[in-house]
């Protein structure tokens, strides 16, 4: 400590020297000496630092101040509360100084103390005792008029403190507001654009009371005769308070709207102005509560769009009509036409920017957008002003993009009158859209050009094809952006972005005729020295070849006279080394393109262009791209000669499958399997033997999808080169093997094994017969002993499942292989795991095994399994009967309905059967039997076990879809009739029967669903509980079912969410008590379905009242807000700015959830689910971080600076960014 104290002296004896270099260096070692996190300041320090300090603040040297300045920010985390009151209380005091500069530098030192004091989240309450001393001075200096400099600086310094620690003056709030509330009619302008900001900052945190009173103040003053000037500013005011606190401003809109409306009549372009700029921030920050006003205030934009008193367009269009055969250059200057004092450009700026909230933020008025709005928008393209002209280009773009097809409320919607599609209707307007663009195509303004092709580009994403007979129109105007030498790069790269999305969404024979105008200029930006033309160019010549010879249609044009001019330019840019990756990545695959589209123009080229792949492939950088393209040449329909390199590739190409990248691996795995099926003459079996050898290491568990891919190539190869594979299969064939019984093994591996077992059989190879791979397979199960480790149950299904596949494969050995299956299920030696594997096996089989003559012994052996010590055997066995019985009805359903009906012990196992055998039977062979299932199944749909209920309901919904105009209304009647159980079944029975696809059943379920969703009013919590689950399968797999009824059903699904007391008991076990929350699963369905809704219903759904139920969730049971959190995620990418106005109210659960412990002895489950609980809130809060302008609010800010001040939470949310990092980056280009 001494060391330290003897260092600073030394520094502050400098800092006395008359040779400001001295004091300069002295204050500059000062800083970095405070910068360091290891020093310590004791008192007598502490003091002559903040003295020393202080009297440096008004050295004459402006170098030494600025540094003084510099050092205080350090200085603040450093020393005691009392010393930085007393350094703001003398920079407080300098403000008020004569000297102008001193006053200039206490300002900038007050921002710098207040940007450094602790955040209130710390604990620290300096922060707050600092500011309380700074704020009566401040609010002192702003009510002096005699200096217009101090009050500006202290304003900005106000505006800093209530953005930064608002919460904290709560006690200030009154007097800041009042010492503000005058400036608004100061004579200086700036002061009160600056009070408007400060009263903007102060409103987030001010208490209710206040902020009526301020409204009321600001609409008493508007409703009274004030001057224009003044009108101005507490319109503004009222607007700048609206950006920062819409969630407020809701409940005065009834007496702020009139008002608005009324002064946009007044004379005053300025004032006009400022009225759209606050109804833009009232339908951004409120919707809701503009709803009402929404259509007054769409014909004030529309209005005003269009005024623009000094500029008469009807001439300009005269004028237009005379030059349009193309003098452009007799066009007239804008400048000519503009007037200094005309502000009429600003309020169609506004207005069209209001206009673009309004589409943004009501999806369900599109098709009134697109009657009312989108004519005028394209009517105004012609706009003069280019900034106003951006921002109509940009409110058509929000247009577009609310219609996109993408959009899931367009996607499921159905709307009855195919006119009013909001898609129809844009279609119907592209003839005039273009005819509005295809003149300012050839503006002199880049602006214009770059704001035409957006749109453009926009509407050829939103309308595939809709511009293909408007390409003559806008061909010309491609061309003057690509080749116009006043053109910015930005400009020729945006016209070739949309270049190639337009080649990409419209048919090929649309660009025939403009094909010798429009490929010089692409080729010659293919050639242009900036990376980033020639990398679009490349993408666009990539297109063009497809148009030049489409693969998927019949040659109408011969590509002759352009195959030179492509191949050269693209040729050029593959043997270029010094290029840019990108560039690299695109000529390698546009020259892939021209190999495969191309190959009969290219002649004695075509040789040395695959020698460059083949060094492309060698390269570390361009191998991946490379992979990809030979793939994509090799897979040509047009058999491209690749002779040449295909030898020296294949080696290559193995060695990659050792290579840590698995986008490498898999592509060229891809680009293996194409050679083996398209070249398999070429293909040397020496050069197949070393691509084998490199192939067990892929097939394995760690990575299924790798696994699934090399499966694939390796029955290729079975089928092209039997022999090769027949060499290599032992130690390929033990990695299958060993992937078969896994755990892990999913569908498309598992049929990807099926096919490489039938693709073996058809090699007829020595050792590879049809019995030694089903011993091979069989084997593991036959051999285990009863200390063997136990099988997962998943592993006798894929066995099975192969087995049957090699029986399709030797239909011979079929009769003999279900004897032996079936001797060994009825074998008493026989294990359960033995067991199992037979009856899983008979059932994949069951075409072959219920043709197979008289079935009386196969359904002893069944009902007996039945009756097995072991559950796997009974299922396997109830399993087995399903299938077998739906291959042979007339011998098996007739057996099963007497069995269901005498057995009553059985009975489960029987309905398990009866499931199986109704979803694989052929619904016209169901038909007959139908009366018999249905009557049986309602005799059960009343039982007790809930296991056998949810068995009926499945089987009652599957059946129900044989004949569903007969079925359907019987279910129906059930729901009046029933118990709470035979409720519960119907309604479980619904869900059954919805899926994904059409169905014939739709249409009658959409006119009977409501009866069932009806149910969620029902008074047994059961019932309620299986309504949700079928509400919530509606909601998912077909949400054009519940659209029409969600107005009805949201306030009981919202009902569902609340915690119920009545449903929460204690349970005494043992010593201790425990709670039971019997309504904990209802509820949890009931979120469940809240965040499907999100998905499907986005527009139907009112998200304040939505969010309500959200907040609740968030303080609710552990599995509650686990769902919610995620719910919050997705909300804040979905609506934005309505979680922005909520913010206040959804970040303290966030943080008590983030900051809580776990009690002391608690078990490690409880820890577990705390660290996933915390994980969980950690991804809300990193979601809510991206969205745009949070960082406005304190209440998210402060928890932002708590996270980053606290090490555990700062560490859980950096890891949580690299996760959302590397889930969301891509592994390579795609050059698909």
């Amino acid at each position: 400590m001494s060391n330290v104290s003897f260092h600073i002296s030394n520094l502050l004896e400098k800092m006395t020297s008359t040779d400001k270099d001295f004091r300069f260096m002295a204050t500059n070692d000062l800083m970095l000496e405070l910068q360091k996190d290891s020093i310590k300041l004791d008192e007598d320090s502490e003091k002559k630092v903040v003295k020393m300090l202080l009297k440096l603040l008004e050295d004459k040297n402006g170098e030494v101040q600025n540094l003084a300045v510099k050092c205080l920010g350090p200085l603040v985390g450093k020393v005691k509360e009392y010393q930085v009151e007393t350094i703001v209380d003398t920079l407080c005091t300098n403000m008020l100084s004569d000297k102008e500069q001193l006053r200039d530098i206490s300002g900038m030192g007050l921002k710098t103390v207040i940007s450094e004091l602790p955040p209130v989240s710390t604990g620290s309450g300096m922060a707050a005792n600092v500011c309380k001393k700074i704020t009566s001075q401040l609010t002192g200096a702003i009510g002096k008029q005699e200096d217009v400099s101090v009050q500006l600086e202290a304003l900005d310094i106000l505006s800093d403190m209530l953005s930064r620690l608002g919460g904290s003056l709560f006690s200030f709030h009154a007097s800041i507001l009042h010492s503000l509330v005058p400036q608004l009619t100061s004579p200086r302008l700036a002061v009160r654009k600056r009070a408007i900001v400060a009263l903007s900052h102060l409103v987030l945190t001010c208490s209710a009371s206040l902020f009526s009173e301020l409204m009321e103040q600001l609409l008493a003053e508007l409703e009274g005769e004030a001057s224009v000037s003044t009108t101005r500013t507490y319109i503004q005011c009222i607007g700048g308070i609206g950006r920062q606190a819409g969630h407020r401003v809701g409940a005065h809109l009834p007496r702020i709207v009139p008002l608005v409306v009324k002064f946009c009549a007044v004379e005053d372009d300025e004032l006009r102005e400022y009225c759209f700029q606050g109804f833009e921030s009232f339908v951004r920050r409120c919707p809701k509560e503009m709803g009402p006003y929404i259509p007054s205030v769409t014909n004030l934009c529309l209005k005003y769009l269009t005024h623009d008193p000094n500029y008469n367009y009807d001439s300009d269009e005269d004028e237009m009509m005379e030059t349009e055969d193309g003098e452009e250059d007799e066009q007239e200057s804008d400048d000519e036409y503009s007037d200094d004092d005309d502000m009429s450009w600003k309020v169609r700026r506004a207005a069209a920017k209001c206009v673009a909230a309004i589409i943004s933020t009501r999806h369900d008025l599109l098709q009134d957008f697109y009657q009312v709005l989108s004519p005028v928008l394209i009517s105004r393209f012609k706009e003069r002003e280019e900034n106003v002209k951006a921002d109509i280009f940009g409110a058509y773009i929000s247009l577009l993009r609310q219609t996109h097809p993408g959009q899931s409320w367009l996607h499921s919607s159905e709307v009855g009158n195919e006119e009013n599609i909001p898609l129809t209707m844009l279609q119907n307007q592209v003839p005039h859209i273009v005819k509005a663009l295809q003149r300012q195509l050839k503006d002199r303004s880049v602006k214009s050009r770059q704001g035409c092709f957006s749109v453009l580009t926009e509407l050829a994403g939103v309308l595939p094809g809709s511009l293909a007979e408007h390409i003559p129109a806008l061909v010309p105007g491609i061309i003057f952006s690509l080749t116009d030498r006043a053109s910015s790069s930005n400009m020729r790269i945006d016209t070739l972005a949309f270049l190639n999305v337009l080649l990409c969404t419209h048919p090929p024979e649309a660009f025939h005729a403009h094909l010798p105008v429009l490929l010089p200029p692409v080729v010659a930006c293919v050639s242009d020295p900036f990376y980033k033309i020639t990398s679009e160019a490349l993408l666009v010549t990539q297109q063009l070849v497809k148009v030049l010879r489409p693969l998927d249609r019949p040659l109408t044009l011969d590509p002759q006279p352009y195959v030179g001019e492509i191949f050269a330019a693209t040729l050029t840019r593959l043997k270029a080394a010094d290029l840019d990756q990108e560039v690299k990545e695109r000529a390698i695959a546009c020259m892939g393109h021209i190999l495969a589209h191309l190959r009969d123009w290219l002649g004695a080229e075509l040789k040395p262009t695959l020698i460059i792949f083949l060094e492309r492939l060698k390269n570390e950088i361009t191998r991946l791209p490379t992979v990809k393209t030979l793939t994509l040449v090799a897979g040509s329909p047009l058999r491209v000669d690749l002779q040449p390199i295909i030898i020296d590739a294949l080696p290559i190409l193995a060695s990659f499958l050792r290579k840590n990248q698995r986008a490498l691996k898999l592509a060229t795995l891809a680009a293996l399997d194409v050679l083996a099926r398209n070249y398999r003459t070429a293909l040397q079996p020496a050069s197949i033997d070393t691509v084998l050898a490199e192939i067990p290491p892929l097939i394995g568990e760690n990575d299924m999808h790798v696994a699934q891919v090399a499966v694939g190539f390796l029955t290729t190869l079975a089928q092209a080169h039997p022999s090769s594979l027949a060499k290599a299969s032992s130690p390929v064939l033990a990695e299958v093997l060993q992937l078969v019984y896994s755990p892990l093994l999913q569908t498309g591996a598992l049929t990807a094994i099926t096919g490489f077992f039938q693709a073996l059989m058809g090699t007829r190879a020595p050792g590879l017969s049809y019995g030694e791979l089903k011993q091979q397979l069989t084997g593991p199960i036959y051999k285990a002993g009863p200390d063997s480790p136990p099988l997962h149950k998943q592993a006798h299904h894929s066995v099975a499942k192969c087995l049957a596949a090699l029986v399709v494969a030797c239909p011979q050995e079929a009769a003999g292989t279900v004897g032996q299956f079936v001797r060994d299920a009825q074998a008493p030696r026989s294990s359960p795991g033995v067991k199992v594997l037979a009856f899983l096996a008979l059932a994949e089989m069951g075409q072959v095994v219920a043709g197979m003559g008289s079935q009386r012994e196969l359904k002893t052996v069944l009902l007996e399994a039945f009756s097995s010590p072991s559950e796997e055997v009974r299922s396997a066995a109830s399993y087995t009967l399903g299938c077998v019985g739906a291959r042979n009805l007339p011998e098996y359903l007739p057996f099963l309905l007497g069995e269901i009906g005498s057995q009553p012990r059985r009975q489960y196992l029987l309905l398990h059967s009866l499931k199986e055998t109704i979803g694989a039977a052929p619904a016209e062979g169901l038909k007959p039997y139908v009366e018999d299932i249905w009557a049986l199944l309602f005799r059960h749909c009343e039982c007790s076990e809930e296991g056998t209920r949810n068995v009926v309901a499945e089987c009652l919904g599957k059946l129900a879809l044989v004949n569903p105009s007969q079925l359907l209304p019987q279910l129906q009647k059930q729901l009046l009739a029933g118990s709470p159980h035979a409720r519960s079944t119907v309604v479980t029975a619904i869900k059954f029967t919805i899926s994904d696809q059409p169905q014939p059943v739709d249409i009658l379920l959409k006119d009977c669903i409501g009866d069932f969703l009806k149910t969620l009013q029902d008074s047994d919590l059961n019932v309620r509980r299986v309504a949700l689950a079928l509400f919530n399968s509606a909601a998912h797999n077909k949400p054009s079912l519940i659209r029409d009824f969600l107005d009805n059903t949201l306030p009981h699904l919202y009902n569902e969410t609340k915690v119920r007391k009545e449903l929460i008991r204690e349970v005494e076990m043992g010593p201790f008590k425990h709670t039971v929350d019997d309504g904990l699963d209802v509820r949890k369905a009931a979120f469940e379905c809240m965040y499907t809704l999100l998905e499907s219903c986005l527009d139907r759904l009112d998200i304040y009242e939505y969010l309500n139920h959200v907040e609740d969730g968030l303080k609710d049971h552990y599995d509650i807000r686990m769902l919610t959190f995620i719910m919050l995620a997705r909300l804040s990418a979905l609506c934005p700015n309505t979680v922005l106005q909520r913010l206040d109210r959804l970040v303290e659960p966030l943080r008590a959830t983030c900051t809580s412990k776990v009690k002391a002895g608690s078990v490690k489950q409880e820890f577990e689910k705390q660290d996933e609980l915390k994980r969980s809130a950690m991804r809300a809060v990193a979601a809510l971080l991206t969205i745009p302008e949070v960082e406005k609010s304190p209440v998210m800010a402060e928890f932002s600076s708590q996270i980053r001040s606290n090490p555990e939470m700062a560490a859980l949310f950096e890891s949580i960014q690299k996760d959302s990092a590397s889930l969301y980056a891509p592994e390579s280009m795609d050059l698909s």
